[in-house]
């Protein structure tokens, strides 16, 4: 249980705010303006402090700097029905842990405020819990495969990693290499896909002096510096026949032949591979040979997009914003949680590479210490904007949902008018016939910042 101490103008927003949070089971003190709210404070200091920002006499950026001045661990959770870009940052410079935009969700601000009091006044999350040897992730589908992980690092077998691009594949390769006992001999990466067919026979095998031209010296393939540890082959679908052949041997008799050699060469390695193709279905297009598919396909670990465990997601961000404030020298605390909640509505096609990519740029580019949404450039709100039509609408026996058809059909008209005002927003809102402010709100309401890598007011 916390002590909370609500603040606001709004005799209805504070009864609303008391009866929440004590159904929480916090205790609850209420002001109706920062002086008062101030001398409560100074009176009966409080874990966590919720306040308007919008306030006649001390607004709550003066009592937010207040606040932090008499107790610098007071979490603080600042609410306002005018949001802009300036107090959000202004207010998490003063130290704020976050903000919300009026009108919120009940379970909106229940998270808002249970994060705060853990961030600032509870436990810290420790990092085990998300965190398998450099793979972040503690959704079931992620819990799964640590344990697979655990189960085959141990053994000699060939594993055959799938997923799409970005989930992580070789992460999950590196993981099982180092749970096993050759975790202190050589882990070689080859990328089957970058290697050209020409030079692929020489780079994994090696080759004799004078083999080809520009042979000027014997040198050995990856497969025998990997001897005794174990090679990678990411995107082992886009190797040619010829050289799936050379491999399939390799395995079934652990020894190859260097080019322009006629000797064998003994080798000692475990195979992990990945692919993002259907090998089956290459199977049956005759572009990958079944034989070699069941050596590689020993135990299969498939990595599920991103998309299919947005649970993930706070979890990966948090990760990687404090991985690119350390590596930036940037003091980015937190993200706040429409820049989260932009984060979870988006469907990610690069995957966890793409997050990874996402929150490096918004760390760079960041002026305050907590990433706000239109800090995000998400590649999927622009194709929307460009691409999709407004939709016609038809009244069936089965009805629509009038409501959620109108908030469609209202973000699409806004990002059209965004798009051809170059990201303008006053002239967005010209366009439309709205106020300025009317077009800010309705532009944060639809996680639409995103939207323009250029947005301007």
């Amino acid at each position: 249980m916390a002590k909370i101490l609500v603040v606001d103008d709004e005799l209805s927003m504070r009864q609303f705010l008391e009866i929440l949070l004590k159904k929480e089971g916090h205790e609850v003190i209420c002001a109706a303006g920062g002086e008062e709210a101030l001398s409560r404070f100074q009176a009966n200091p409080c874990d966590l402090l919720v306040s308007d920002i919008k306030m006649p006499q001390m607004d709550g950026l003066e009592l937010l700097r207040k606040v932090k001045e008499h107790n610098p661990n007071t979490a603080v959770v600042m609410i306002t029905a005018y949001a802009s870009p300036e107090d959000a940052i202004a207010a998490m410079k003063a130290g704020a842990y976050d903000y919300l935009t009026k009108p919120f969700k009940v379970e909106e601000i229940k998270a808002v405020i249970r994060n705060a009091l853990t961030k600032t006044g509870g436990p810290p999350v420790e990092a085990p819990a998300g965190i398998f040897d450099n793979i972040v992730g503690h959704s079931p589908r992620m819990l799964q495969i640590y344990n697979l992980i655990k189960q085959v690092g141990g053994t000699k077998t060939n594993v055959l990693i799938s997923g799409e691009s970005g989930t992580g594949k070789e992460l999950v390769a590196r993981a099982i290499h180092q749970m096993s006992p050759r975790t202190d001999k050589p882990f070689v990466t080859i990328n089957c896909s970058a290697i050209p067919d020409s030079l692929m026979e020489s780079e994994l095998f090696g080759h004799v002096k004078g083999a080809f031209t520009g042979a000027v010296a014997t040198k050995k393939g990856l497969f025998e510096i990997a001897h005794g540890g174990t090679v990678f082959l990411d995107e082992i679908g886009d190797l040619s026949p010829f050289i799936q052949v050379k491999l399939l041997r390799v395995i079934q008799e652990r020894e190859f032949m260097r080019v322009g050699e006629t000797e064998t060469v003994s080798v000692d390695v475990r195979i992990l591979s990945a692919t993002n193709r259907d090998l089956e279905r290459e199977i049956i297009e005759g572009r990958f040979r079944e034989d070699l598919f069941f050596r590689l396909n020993v135990v299969h670990l498939h990595l599920p997009p991103l998309r299919e465990r947005r649970e993930d997601i706070p979890l990966l961000a948090q990760y990687f914003l404090e991985k690119y404030s350390r590596e930036l020298g940037k003091d980015v605390r937190s993200i706040s949680s429409y820049a989260l909640d932009a984060l979870m509505n988006y469907n990610f096609p690069g995957n966890v590479r793409e997050l990874e990519n996402i929150i490096e740029r918004s760390v760079a580019l960041e002026n305050s210490n907590i990433i706000l949404p239109e800090s995000l450039v998400l590649s999927e709100y622009k194709k929307e904007g460009e691409k999709k039509e407004i939709p016609p609408f038809h009244l069936t026996s089965a009805g629509l949902d009038l409501e959620k058809e109108l908030s469609e059909l209202e973000k699409n008209l806004i990002q059209q008018a965004l798009q051809l005002s170059n990201g303008v927003i006053k002239k967005a809102a010209e366009l439309l016939h709205v106020s300025f402010r009317a077009m800010r709100w309705k532009i944060q309401k639809y996680n639409l910042r995103g939207f323009s890598e250029q947005m301007k007011e």
